[in-house]
């Protein structure tokens, strides 16, 4: 697959249908010195006035932008909003061929006032959703439906509950699908609409995903935690509808991806200052979707989608986001991990593999230890432990972190060794090494389901309980083979060494 730069560089080789609600928005900025006298409102003159595609039609400009074909299939209005939204389009290199004019229809139009920075009001005019798409428009979408699905190998769906979704729509969209598979994104502000996509992913944000499972909120215990309400949130809107993947968005706080086996995983979101949220979730639903086309496993593709999105959101207004500016944040990001040292990169790296583990179904589990003159305890605790779940990842301790903890004279073997040797057993899936006292961090990284300690621990206040509780796991503690010990094997060796026996 390679590096999600590669990815990334894939993006131009994607043909994207985008199925939704397109609408105008304008932004009219000016400055403000004064207040009317006709009432205490700021009398605002005007500097610039600006068009941006809104709704389905962002989603579609930041798809052009970030290097794909597209074609847009919705419906507008025989008005000044419609034909000034073509141009946009146009402008932006997107096919408006597959856009249908109704006559009996508004073109949704968003006109944002600004004074010196600073929102005034949002005018709207056009249609308001929910609406409803008429016997004609929806026979004749139905039509370009056919057409285009045959041109394309990704489809996103942006609805906004103005009725280009339709039902009848959703039914012949699974109808091509059947009989053509390919990546399908739903972005909609009422997801459980498509209950019988079939799709790739939905991407609600964490207000919609909640009012998708309607009063079943109510039977979910509260935790207080962001992250883990809503990763419950999501393994109950994938019993509803037929996705492999939910993607709920958190603002500031990152994304939840839960996968339908009920296994989730967060992604941080990029810290911008001020953000401004005016269609990020359209960026994000955009370089996901391209992401995934181009064969990036879930949890690149939304890292991917986030690394969009962070440049969407440092940005005033509706935003689009290009090729070459997402390749260099994702190139950064990768040159960053890189350039932490070849320890912090193999946990990244780490991370990331437990994280597409984690999404497959399978049960993680971690333990940790010296390993400094391995023995059969140690091959007992790691087989028993292994035997727990599907992966089994061991923490090493650095040769720093097993001076503090053993004192000067261990450990006897270097790190690199201990290292080899422990990654060369065969229930050992991972073996990294950590240079903290205790694993806490290693465990908030990788996120295991289990946390195995050997009987020695049983009376013992962990150091590292409070991580293993942070991420959802559990302790457990396993009765110890036999006496033997490394320390117990060291003071054979030295009595033999005293005794001349050695």
């Amino acid at each position: 697959m390679g590096t999600t730069v590669d990815l990334v560089r894939q993006f131009r080789r994607s043909r994207v249908l985008v199925i939704g609600d397109v609408m105008l928005d304008s932004y009219l900025e000016g400055r403000a010195r004064r207040l009317c006298s006709e009432g205490p409102v700021p009398v605002v003159h005007k500097v610039v006035e600006r068009h941006a595609a809104g709704g389905a039609a962002n989603t579609a400009t930041n798809l052009r932008a970030l290097g794909a074909d597209v074609m847009v299939l919705s419906r507008v209005g025989q008005d000044s909003a419609g034909r000034t939204l073509r141009d946009v389009l146009r402008e932006n290199d997107v096919d408006v061929r597959w856009l249908i004019e109704d006559l009996d229809f508004q073109t949704p139009h968003k006109m944002r006032i600004l004074a010196d920075g600073q929102y005034v009001v949002r005018f709207d005019e056009g249609a308001v959703a929910p609406s409803t798409t008429s016997t004609d428009a929806q026979s004749r979408l139905a039509n370009y439906l056919d057409r285009a699905f045959a041109r394309c190998d990704l489809v996103l769906i942006s609805d906004y509950d103005y009725g280009v979704a339709s039902q009848a729509l959703i039914e012949r969209l699974s109808e091509l699908r059947a009989a053509r598979q390919c990546v399908l994104v739903v972005d909609s502000k009422h997801p459980a609409r498509f209950q019988r996509a079939g799709a790739t992913v939905v991407t609600p944000n964490h207000l919609e995903a909640r009012a998708a499972i309607g009063n079943q909120v109510d039977l979910l215990p509260v935790t207080g935690d962001v992250v883990a309400d809503n990763a419950q949130i999501g393994r109950r809107l994938l019993e509803m509808i037929d996705a492999r993947y939910a993607a709920i968005t958190l603002a500031s706080d990152g994304v939840v991806l839960v996968g339908r086996g009920g296994e989730s995983v967060h992604l941080p979101a990029h810290p911008v200052p001020q953000a401004s949220v005016v269609g990020a979730g359209d960026t994000f639903a955009a370089a996901l979707a391209l992401a995934l086309a181009a064969g990036a496993g879930v949890v690149d593709a939304g890292q991917i989608a986030i690394d969009a999105a962070g440049i969407a959101v440092s940005r005033r207004g509706t935003a689009i986001v290009h090729h070459q500016e997402l390749l260099q944040r994702v190139s950064l990001r990768e040159h960053a991990v890189a350039t932490r040292g070849q320890s912090q990169a193999n946990r990244r790296q780490l991370a990331q593999d437990l994280a597409r583990e984690r999404l497959a179904g399978r049960t993680i589990v971690f333990t940790s230890g010296v390993f400094d003159i391995l023995h059969a305890g140690h091959i007992e605790l790691l087989t028993r432990a292994k035997a727990l779940g599907d992966i089994l990842v061991v923490g090493v301790n650095s040769d720093r972190s097993a001076r503090r903890l053993k004192g000067k004279n261990r450990p006897v073997n270097h790190q690199n060794d201990r290292l080899s040797l422990v990654a060369a057993l065969t229930p050992v899936d991972h073996a990294i090494l950590f240079d903290e006292d205790d694993p806490g961090d290693l465990i908030r990284l990788l996120s295991p389901h289990i946390h195995v300690k050997g009987g020695d621990y049983a009376d013992v206040t962990l150091p590292e309980a409070a991580a293993v509780e942070e991420v959802g796991g559990r302790i457990v503690i396993l009765p110890l083979a036999g006496t033997l010990s490394t320390t117990t094997v060291m003071e054979r060796i030295a009595a033999l060494v005293a005794t001349g026996g050695a």
